[in-house]
């Protein structure tokens, strides 16, 4: 049975957002003024997509698959532009544009991410990047001197997206985690790097992540 297609506003940037993280848009072009005056109106997602080629601020050809984004905040500026923060809902893979507005649009269908079968490898490769992450994230923390416990997700799904989220990663292969729909496939492909991420940098120099956007999963003592 055919699904029905959603229609869905998108962004075109050269930056891959994960489901569940968040970002910081800085918008001043008067299309995505637009786009964003009309998710707030209607309280409706737009979608980030990675561009392919072309540039941002031009004609963009993005990557089939993004994900969907809820506008949580909005600062306008005296200029006009807009500073927004944004925050990851869902994967969507486009099926056709519509080019008949100023912003580009996307009629898109789910992505569908697949069932984990119970088994002792998938514990196990779970229990290792889950208890790898909280190293990680413990080891970030206390060089910008938070003093925290650090609580991560049980659901594997968004265990293994706020993983992606964190780590120092090239955009390619980010929308290639974007896209999979095997949970344990995308854990199996992060382990290594967080583990060298370990090894390799006891004082890591730099994330783009703080503490808040490590709220959600993080706790005081």
């Amino acid at each position: 049975m055919s699904q029905e297609l959603e229609e869905l506003p998108l962004f075109p940037l050269n930056t891959v957002l994960f489901p569940y993280a968040s970002l910081q848009l800085h918008v001043f072009e008067d299309r995505y003024r637009q786009m964003v005056r009309l998710c707030m109106e209607e309280d409706r997602p737009f979608g980030i997509v990675l561009i392919r080629s072309g540039t941002e601020t031009g004609e963009a050809d993005p990557y089939m698959v993004g994900t969907a984004v809820r506008i949580v905040k909005v600062h306008d500026l005296e200029d006009g532009a807009m500073d927004i923060q944004v925050h990851g809902e869902r994967r969507f893979r486009i099926r056709r544009f519509d080019e008949s507005r100023p912003f580009l649009v996307g009629m898109v269908e789910p992505v569908v991410e697949l069932e984990i079968e119970e088994s002792d490898r998938a514990s196990d490769m779970l229990s290792r990047a889950r208890e790898d992450f909280v190293h990680f994230v413990q080891r970030l923390l206390r060089r910008q001197d938070f003093n925290v416990k650090v609580a991560v997700s049980q659901d594997p799904v968004v265990l293994s997206f706020t993983i992606a989220n964190m780590l120092p990663i090239e955009n390619l292969a980010k929308q290639r985690l974007l896209e999979t729909t095997d949970t344990l496939e995308r854990v199996e492909e992060l382990i290594p790097i967080l583990e060298t991420e370990l090894l390799e940098s006891k004082t890591p120099t730099f994330y783009r992540v703080g503490q808040r956007e490590l709220q959600e999963w993080i706790h005081p003592n």
